[in-house]
């Protein structure tokens, strides 16, 4: 007990410079709460504990002490103030020809963006395995019970990766496609890569007829991360209509993308929007926000059956500089009937 006092009192300093300057917290408080979560490491408290639940944010004081808080309600006033900044950024749109490059060019645009950032600008989505359970390794059946999992534009593997590492399934087959051949190129050159449960190729699909290496009904989970958004409205539906396709009876897509009014739809700048709600970023390549609702009517209108339908509305700080960052996405599961 005495060296773990010891231990607390020498890093009593780096505590006092971790603790937020708007807060009212003693010092005597804050090393209770650290003896009672039993955190000492250096991330001081930045991710959430294992097991923990949502992180709410109750007490405005304490905003800095995490960097994201869970389930986060909106006032009036920040709602119409996210609605002004969308009016403001949409006022002016892009002309025809300039939506027509592109989306037609959009498979050079993703091509210059792995080429410039390789493997190194998104991170393995551990994450998905707590959001979406279902990814998770299924043991129990591994040598009575074939698993097939499809990732739509799966671009480097961030998702595929964590799903192959953590499951020894000598009968699971993972799918994956893009329309970036640089993406696909990358993904395959990884260590990590494994041919003998992976298959990953070049597929655009907007396309009204998928060239895929599996049958329709076949696939247990089709999975879609930030990728709906990434295409141009009008196409959306056709692609969701090809993910009821594959899915066999019973057969679970899982979809996370960007929400209406999420903070990156508020920061761009006007001039970039092509149409309501979808923009072009820096590097060419477009995003979508959606709304809960649209999505609903989206699946819903394939024949798919909602089982979960979430609005997740996430604060993020950045303690250093004292900002807090709103961050709207939406999560859902649909099960194709059997």
């Amino acid at each position: 007990m005495l060296a773990t006092m010891r231990s607390a009192l020498s890093s009593a300093h780096v505590c006092l410079r971790m603790m937020p300057t708007c807060s009212n917290i003693t010092l005597g408080k804050y090393l209770e709460r650290r003896f009672a979560s039993k955190t000492w490491e250096h991330t001081r408290l930045r991710k959430k504990p294992s097991g923990a639940g949502d992180r709410i944010l109750t007490d405005a004081s304490e905003v800095f002490q995490f960097n994201a808080w869970d389930h986060v309600q909106w006032d009036t006033e920040q709602e119409e103030a996210a609605q002004a900044a969308v009016e403001k950024n949409s006022t002016v749109k892009m002309s025809d020809d300039q939506r027509e490059r592109f989306q037609s060019d959009a498979p050079k645009f993703w091509n210059s963006f792995y080429g410039i950032h390789d493997n190194g600008f998104f991170k393995d989505r551990h994450w998905l395995l707590t959001e979406f359970p279902e990814l998770a390794p299924n043991e129990a059946n591994d040598k009575t019970q074939p698993r097939s999992i499809f990732e739509l534009g799966c671009g480097v593997g961030n998702t595929i990766f964590p799903i192959l590492e953590l499951s020894s399934e000598t009968q699971l087959r993972v799918y994956g496609c893009d329309f970036s051949e640089r993406a696909i190129e990358i993904l395959r050159s990884q260590r990590q890569f494994d041919a003998k449960r992976c298959e990953v190729f070049v597929m655009d699909a907007t396309e009204d007829q998928w060239q895929v290496p599996f049958e329709e009904n076949s696939q247990d989970i089709i999975v879609m991360i930030f990728v709906l958004s990434a295409i141009e409205p009008s196409k959306m539906q056709r692609v969701l209509e090809n993910c009821y396709r594959y899915l066999k009876p019973g057969g679970l897509l899982l979809f996370r993308d960007y929400g209406r009014y999420d903070l990156a739809q508020l920061r761009f700048k006007s001039g970039k929007c092509l149409e309501d709600n979808f923009y072009v970023r820096g590097d060419g390549t477009m995003v979508y926000f959606f709304t809960d609702q649209e999505i609903r009517d989206m699946f819903s209108k394939t024949g798919l059956k909602e089982e979960q339908l979430i609005v997740d509305r996430r604060l993020q700080v950045n303690r250093g500089r004292g900002l807090k960052m709103y961050r709207v996405w939406i999560q859902t599961k649909f099960r194709k009937p059997l």
